[in-house]
């Protein structure tokens, strides 16, 4: 029996699907690219494809659709506070803050550089931080959020982050994680993958919500 896990749900929806093609990077990555990848540098970030996001840049047209879901799903309210943990450059906690100035969103990321390189409206709001060890106070936070970040950690290291999220959070939280369903769904995120160290069934990833007493929502990557 699973004791108190969230909601499993999509807040992600209107999120642009970017086409991959899964296949090329499979046959192609080599363990070079991952290990280079995992430093999270300027390779990673603004470097060649094939060592991560071939360029990353903030375009509107991801997150300011997607907010207001997370809004309204949280009833979130003026003078709230949100932490995006794995903010990269800030982008979401940029467009948070251009929905409603009066919200106070913070990020952190282990990434130097990308703190180094954030969106500069939201640069004095951004830290280089460690999911494992969250330099806030507990119960600080109206809504933590986490989009793909936790599985670059190793398991025990994920365990150690979602206790970090639970603790510095009021109540809401919500995290993506990469993830199977099946031996298809398995195979393609292995082929895809660069930069997680933790890739469990979906199944298995409840169990672990359950196991640490993570009691947010959260939902699947999947290429």
């Amino acid at each position: 029996m699973l004791n108190n896990i969230g909601k499993e749900i999509d807040l992600l929806a209107k999120y642009p699907k970017p086409k991959r093609d899964i296949s090329k990077r499979g046959n192609s990555k080599t363990p070079e690219q991952q290990q280079l990848a995992r430093k999270f540098g300027k390779d990673f970030f603004d470097g060649d494809r094939a060592n991560g996001y071939g360029g990353y840049y903030y375009n509107e047209r991801f997150w300011i659709n997607v907010i207001p879901d997370f809004i309204k799903f949280y009833n979130l309210k003026d003078g709230d506070k949100i932490l995006d943990v794995g903010c990269g450059k800030g982008f979401m906690v940029y467009d948070f803050k251009k929905t409603n100035p009066k919200f106070k969103v913070e990020g952190i990321d282990i990434s130097e550089y990308a703190i180094k390189n954030a969106k500069l409206e939201v640069k004095d709001y951004l830290k280089i931080g460690d999911a494992k060890k969250l330099d806030y106070e507990d119960n600080s936070f109206d809504l933590v959020i986490s989009i793909t970040t936790i599985h670059n950690l190793d398991l025990l290291e994920c365990k150690e982050s979602l206790k970090e999220i639970e603790r510095v959070s009021k109540k809401n939280k919500f995290i993506t994680v990469d993830a199977f369903s099946n031996e298809k769904e398995k195979e393609l995120m292995y082929s895809w993958n660069l930069t997680a160290k933790t890739i469990l069934h979906t199944d298995e990833w409840k169990k672990l919500f359950s196991e640490v007493n993570y009691t947010g929502d959260f939902y699947w990557f999947k290429p």
